[in-house]
């Protein structure tokens, strides 16, 4: 599939006015054609005014508009092929296999809203019917319902090119809620980012939607991010990333004459509690699953488990040199670009600084002057590790830090000192969750995610799923960024006091012609209001 290295604005390919540059292959070093050149000043603003201007048309549009344009994107990058993996391939270094199971998350995800969004219930309708005869004051008539906010720009992440990038999840919630998106490509994979966008451009014009619902901008500086979150005409921020650049975009949006909402989704450590049971009973089994977990993709999962907790005893040691046996038996991988690699190496190098041992490194890389990476096991004490806080930073890739307390109580110690976590795992029986509730209550304060005799890596893709945590793990723990809650990040309430019915949303007129569950009176019913 041939590139041509463009910005894509409102459907019109266009050169940009910033720096030139070009995507690398992790696993050779080489540099891949065409040439990228980052949009300026001038692209950023002809994107977000066309969205403005689409804005005013699609977010009127009925849900059952918005589900045809995300079923067409759907089915728009399935055309693309293995063309589409290829590239993905060529500028990530992912496999094949890995690629693909992507893209059927991505496609699944992206049908996934179009079918909540077509049923509309998502819109929370609220009804308060009029009580003229209340004293001392009458009832008026009030009627409550979520609405798109307006343009979203959409930052696509590095380590799933295809579903938390151009089409992925936040730009999937954003359509759904009738916002149109300026996405800025990773600059790691700009080429998948382009064939991407090119598929969305073609649903867009294939349901007849305004072309500014989406435009596609390359930047490898931040400066293209930030003009995106200071621009008047952003309404919000998606964002999946490391904590340094969510928390830049998060102060950037902030300072704004008007600030805008950041959901960006973070830093975590994703903690994994070993109780007695689980080490007694089945230690092989959870070394074997956790050597795995922290391995899996090179350990560039945001659900990765970089920190493990136990009570010091024979049943951990046993589980520790199982799973020590396992991670130095692992194989090297090669991580999606070079400065990732040198972030992971540095980690790695700053917790041993801080006193964690090395129970265990993989054999060299064969690419370790480029983006290769030794998935390792590292150990500290409880006591250790609450004195350092250094030792709680996440540790991008294939690394878990051990951290082993003298008893029960120095194990809570820890959990009340974690910082915020997309996921908290527990291994043990269901006799020892119930005695150790207040292990729970402390957890329950701390992630998005509890998990129970299962591993973090895996965020399923539904109606229930939270992927989100308290700060640093994102910056608005009451939002998730999978699953079909997240389209409420892009929505807020408005309430229509006493409008007359004909003026009203049809979301919230008396007949429920969209057959949707409202909240009338105080009950949840499908029926017509008086009906």
């Amino acid at each position: 599939m041939e590139l041509s290295g463009s910005n894509l604005v409102a459907g019109e390919a266009v050169e940009g006015g910033g720096a030139t540059f070009r995507a690398v292959n992790p696993a050779t070093g080489a540099e891949l054609d065409p040439v990228f050149r980052e949009a300026g000043a001038t692209e950023v603003d002809h994107a977000l005014e066309a969205a403005e201007a689409a804005f005013r048309v699609y977010g009127r549009w009925s849900g059952r508009e918005r589900a045809a344009l995300l079923r067409a994107v759907a089915d728009e990058l399935l055309a693309l092929g293995d063309g589409w993996i290829e590239r993905a391939h060529a500028e990530t270094a992912l496999p094949a296999a890995r690629l693909q199971g992507e893209r059927g998350r991505t496609v699944g995800q992206l049908r996934l809203f179009a079918d909540h969004v077509e049923e509309g219930s998502w819109v929370e309708a609220r009804i308060d019917t009029p009580d003229p005869a209340r004293t001392p004051a009458p009832r008026p008539d009030l009627r409550r319902m979520l609405v798109p906010l307006g343009p979203v720009a959409v930052f696509g992440a590095s380590n799933f090119p295809f579903a938390f990038s151009v089409a992925g999840g936040d730009t999937a919630s954003a359509l759904a809620a009738g916002c149109p998106v300026v996405c800025k490509a990773h600059p790691a994979h700009p080429g998948t980012s382009e064939l991407a966008a090119r598929a969305v451009d073609r649903a867009v014009r294939s349901v007849g939607a305004p072309p500014g619902v989406f435009s596609l901008l390359h930047g490898w500086s931040h400066e293209v991010g930030l003009a995106l979150v200071r621009h008047p005409l952003t309404r919000a921020v998606g964002f999946t990333g490391s904590l340094r650049g969510g928390r830049a975009l998060f102060d950037a949006a902030a300072a704004r004459p008007e600030p805008i909402p950041v959901y960006a989704e973070m830093g975590s450590v994703n903690p994994v509690f070993l109780l007695p049971s689980a080490l007694r009973g089945r230690g092989e089994t959870l070394a074997r699953g956790l050597a795995a977990s922290i391995a899996l993709g090179v350990g560039q999962f945001c659900t990765n488990p970089g920190v493990l907790v136990a009570v010091r005893g024979e049943a951990l040691d046993r589980t520790a040199t199982e799973l020590a046996a396992r991670i130095g038996g692992a194989e090297a991988g090669v991580m999606l670009y070079d400065a990732l690699r040198r972030g992971f190496v540095a980690g790695v190098e700053r917790a041993r600084a801080s006193g964690a041992e090395a129970l265990a490194i993989a054999p060299t890389s064969p690419r370790e002057d480029s983006a290769g990476a030794r998935p390792a096991l590292l150990a500290v004490d409880a006591e250790r590790f609450l004195a350092e806080p250094r030792l709680q930073e996440e540790i991008f890739g294939p690394v878990s830090l051990l951290v082993t307390a003298r008893d029960d109580a120095e194990m809570l110690r820890v959990a009340e000192a974690l910082e915020g976590q997309l996921t908290v795992t527990v291994h043990g029986s269901d006799e020892e969750l119930r005695e150790r509730a207040e292990l729970v209550r402390i957890l329950e304060r701390k992630a998005g995610r509890l998990i129970f005799n299962g591993f973090p890596t895996g965020v399923e893709v539904s109606h229930a799923m939270q992927h989100g945590g308290p700060y640093p793990a994102s910056t608005d723990s009451r939002s998730t960024s999978v699953g079909t809650a997240a389209i409420t990040r892009f929505a807020r309430p408005v309430c229509f006091q006493d409008f007359p019915e004909g003026a009203l949303p049809h979301e919230l007129r008396d007949r429920n012609e969209l057959g949707i569950l409202r909240l009338v009176d105080g009950e949840w019913t499908r029926e017509d209001v008086n009906g």
